[in-house]
């Protein structure tokens, strides 16, 4: 069975009638029964059966047709608990599906299941919780696969999954796709609806728009570009459809967040591959943005994000406001020249497992695209161990990040599997 396929080649081979979607979907589980990286922690399998024996029998599809794939635990998914990983919602079973997951189904995919968060979505370092326990990076068990969409992006490095939607806040989607060596994607915030997308109870309205996100992890590019058409409506064109053509700013290192050395190979390894295909490479940051000042102010987002849970407003937001209105404002100005922005996703590879450490270091590069507001794949770079290379679009034209990620795999490399 062809579990590293992606899913525009899966769904494309069901609806021609050369795979079937339910012998597809009865061996993927039988992958996941027997797999230890505890990836997947909910399954719905009758449901999952009979619709994809549907999708055999129907004539034609829609461009998910008979895909199986899971998503993020956060996600109401009816007849699945909502847990997030916390006790106290083991039991509470959703009556309906989040607006992702009925859009997902709407073109046709089967979402079979829902994969592992920690607690409360509160770590972007590593994914366990008290409900399910520990999941573990496929290519290294003694490592973490990030967090919080960790399980979502153990799941399709391991060939446990299809396709895959996280949330991405302060790097969730983003960081897990570095470390497990899959693509992610952080929409521009508000492409994608947040319904259904809370921990149970009594839908809760945000106060204001915040710098998050929901959005897809893959094995490819494309596959990115197909999920968000699909929960996000019509994107943007592209800029660019030839890597030639591409115009991209790049920062690979700083000082007050160094990369690895084994990052720093194979980010510079990348941008030289790049540079050879023709992409035309600028360095520098744009005029008036402070990374340090930026990460620090995002801090400031993710703090403020928590305390408007409580119905709290910390002191000092009408001014942070401003910084983010001012540094929105830089961004645009820099893509008036450039058509991405690369960076690490992150300084270094999966480290190893370890509660005690809270991994707030990880958010500096991150916070490069989420403070502003921008769309930001995470693309698989190369390496042993994964190192995610960050390429940040300008705002509301997320294809054209999609596009740079899709058209670098042939020069750069995408998505290996472990153990190749």
């Amino acid at each position: 069975m062809p579990f590293f396929r992606t899913a525009t080649e899966v769904a494309a081979e069901i609806r021609r009638g050369t795979l079937s979607s339910r012998e597809l979907t009865e061996e993927l589980f039988a992958r996941i029964d027997a797999s230890d990286v505890n990836a997947v922690v909910a399954t719905r399998r009758d449901f999952a059966l009979e619709t994809a024996s549907k999708a055999d029998a129907a004539d034609g599809g829609g461009p998910l047709h008979g895909v199986p794939m899971t998503v993020k635990d956060a996600f109401a998914v009816a007849g699945l608990a909502t847990t997030w990983g916390e006790p106290a919602f083991a039991d509470a079973v959703a009556d309906r599906d989040a607006v992702v997951v009925e859009r997902l189904q709407a073109a046709g995919a089967i979402v079979v299941g829902k994969t592992n968060v920690p607690h409360l979505l509160a770590d972007f370092g590593q994914t366990v919780n008290p409900i399910y326990g520990r999941t573990v990076n496929p290519r290294d068990h003694t490592r973490t696969p990030g967090g919080s969409s960790g399980g979502a992006a153990a799941a399709l490095a391991a060939g446990l999954s299809f396709l895959e939607y996280g949330s991405d806040l302060a790097g969730s989607i983003r960081i897990p796709a570095a470390y497990c060596g899959v693509y992610g994607l952080k929409p521009t915030p508000g492409t994608v609806p947040l319904r259904g997308f809370q921990p149970p109870g009594p839908p809760a309205e945000p106060a204001r728009e915040f710098p998050s996100a929901v959005g897809p992890l893959a094995r490819s590019a494309a596959d990115l570009r197909l999920a968000l058409s699909v929960t996000g409506g019509p994107l943007t064109p592209s800029r660019r459809s030839r890597l030639a053509d591409f115009r991209a700013g790049v920062v690979l290192d700083d000082p007050h967040c160094p990369v690895t050395g084994e990052v720093g190979t194979i980010l510079s390894d990348a941008v030289d591959a790049l540079a050879k295909a023709g992409v035309r490479i600028r360095e520098g940051r744009p005029d008036g943005v402070d990374p340090v000042a930026q990460a620090e102010a995002f801090g400031f987002q993710v703090e403020w994000f928590f305390a408007a849970q409580e119905g709290r407003e910390p002191p000092g937001a009408d001014d942070q406001e401003r910084r983010r209105a001012a540094l929105g404002a830089a961004w645009a100005r820099y893509f008036r020249d450039a058509d991405v922005f690369l960076c690490p996703t992150v300084f270094t590879t999966a480290p190893k497992h370890d509660d005690r450490h809270r991994y707030d270091d990880q958010v500096f590069w991150v916070a490069q695209a989420s403070l502003p507001g921008l769309p930001a794949v995470s693309a698989p770079a190369g390496g042993p161990r994964p190192a995610g290379l960050q390429v940040v679009g300008p705002a509301h034209e997320d294809d054209t990040a999609i596009t740079f990620a899709e058209l670098a795999a042939d020069v750069v490399g995408g998505f290996v599997p472990p153990g190749e």
